[in-house]
């Protein structure tokens, strides 16, 4: 007898809650940057390049970890990961030179490549109905702004009350634990129509996405979607500690090292309402238009940050509005993927395309930390974000939004 389906919440809420503690974690590095360049008498540029490797390792391994997850199951590839990810947490947080926090970092970011969005919102996408599919892929990306905004003022705290680095650390792989058990409500019923589901090889689904001009746009794209959340997410807490930034919350002091942890945890508050308003979005009108929109409104957003006189507000009011523009753009990216090549490579395709972002957060994180230490500002790096998202802007609006011929003429043939 037949098992009945399995309600497709079940893999969204089990994926969310994963991107929620990976990345929520991994967002909260920006506020270890002060203390681990002070206790190892190091630059910015060491903990800028371990994070930057670890982001590029990340997207280098994402179109191997994607097609692990088509093949084999998006569960274990998701589990193995989050083993590896928390391995690499515990190392980093043991470190007491530059050699292991880096390798820490980079096993993080290998272990962070199969249980990140690639393996998930490909086993997510191919079990959500697609009336559903958008709205579904928005509710997993906003885990991961959960996990911002939960878990960096946490660690900001934690970091605050504690002063030791490596306490906070260990804390926080210890609740990365928790990835691995998550990772079961990843299983798919797909045997039985893997033969229907798979009639291009993976070889094929390459040569098919490399021959379509909207495939190496968007790859482009997220690029600098990588660049901007990279240099906010890694540098805003020293840019505000720079500057001296603090306020008084109803009598209580709040130092400016702490408040980064904040702003970065208020750009995961008001981004679950924007990935899920993107998300949205995207179910009702052109992806290509909305991410066109969205990287417009990060370069206004950046150039009215710099514009206004920097305080408490300006930081505070600058998050809230990056928030609403942080990850819309995996939802938008990751359907319109699926939605002009299919569900079956989703996963092998995204990978792709998220090693594009990788490559500029690699950019992002560590030369802000390069060119802070040559500078000793980050006035260079701001208006180069400013740039790349006017050029993101312009590329989207040349992608040609509809499914390659080959899903054409099978919605005809049938």
């Amino acid at each position: 007898m037949a098992r009945p389906a399995r309600n497709f919440w079940l893999p969204v809420i089990c994926g969310a809650t994963i991107l929620t503690i990976g990345i929520g974690a991994r967002q909260s590095f920006g506020i270890f940057q002060k203390p681990i360049a002070a206790d190892l008498n190091a630059g910015r540029e060491l903990w800028s390049f371990a994070n930057a490797l670890a982001l590029l390792l990340m997207g280098a391994f994402s179109p191997l970890a994607g097609n692990l997850a088509d093949r084999f199951g998006t569960a274990r590839t998701v589990g193995a990961g989050g083993a590896l990810y928390v391995t690499g947490m515990l190392m980093i947080a043991m470190a007491s030179e530059g050699v292991m926090l880096t390798i820490g970092n980079a096993l993080a970011g290998l272990g962070m490549s199969a249980a990140g969005f690639g393996p998930i919102l490909g086993a997510i996408g191919r079990q959500t109905p697609g009336e559903w599919r958008s709205t579904a892929l928005g509710v997993a990306t906003a885990g991961g702004s959960f996990g911002q905004f939960a878990i960096v003022p946490f660690a900001s705290t934690l970091q605050n009350s504690l002063g030791n680095w490596h306490s906070t650390m260990f804390v926080l792989a210890g609740v990365s634990m928790l990835m691995i058990p998550l990772s079961f409500g990843l299983r798919e019923d797909r045997p039985a129509k893997a033969a229907a589901l798979r009639p291009q090889s993976s070889t094929d689904a390459l040569q098919e996405a490399f021959r379509t001009q909207g495939f190496w746009l968007l790859t482009i794209g997220f690029f600098v979607c990588g660049f901007h959340v990279t240099f906010i997410g890694l540098h805003l807490p020293s840019y505000i500690s720079d500057h001296a930034v603090a306020l008084s919350f109803f009598g209580r002091p709040i130092s400016a090292a702490e408040l980064g942890g904040w702003a970065i945890g208020f750009v995961g508050l008001f981004n679950i309402i924007g990935t899920l308003l993107w998300g949205w979005l995207g179910g009702r009108r052109l992806r290509k238009d909305m991410l066109a929109l969205l990287y417009a409104l990060r370069a206004l957003a950046f150039v009215l940050f710099l514009a206004l006189p920097l305080s408490w507000f300006s930081v505070l009011l600058f998050s809230a509005a990056l928030g609403f523009l942080w990850l819309g753009t995996v939802p938008l990216t990751s359907g319109l993927v699926m939605y002009m090549f299919g569900p079956v490579h989703m996963s092998m395709l995204w990978g792709i395309v998220f090693f594009s972002h990788q490559l500029g957060s690699f950019l992002g994180g560590w030369g802000a930390g390069w060119l802070y230490d040559i500078r000793g500002n980050y006035d260079l790096v701001w208006w180069v974000s400013i740039g790349l998202g006017i050029f993101a802007a312009l590329i989207h609006w040349f992608i040609r939004e509809q499914p390659v011929a080959r899903l054409t003429l099978a919605a005809a043939r049938a």
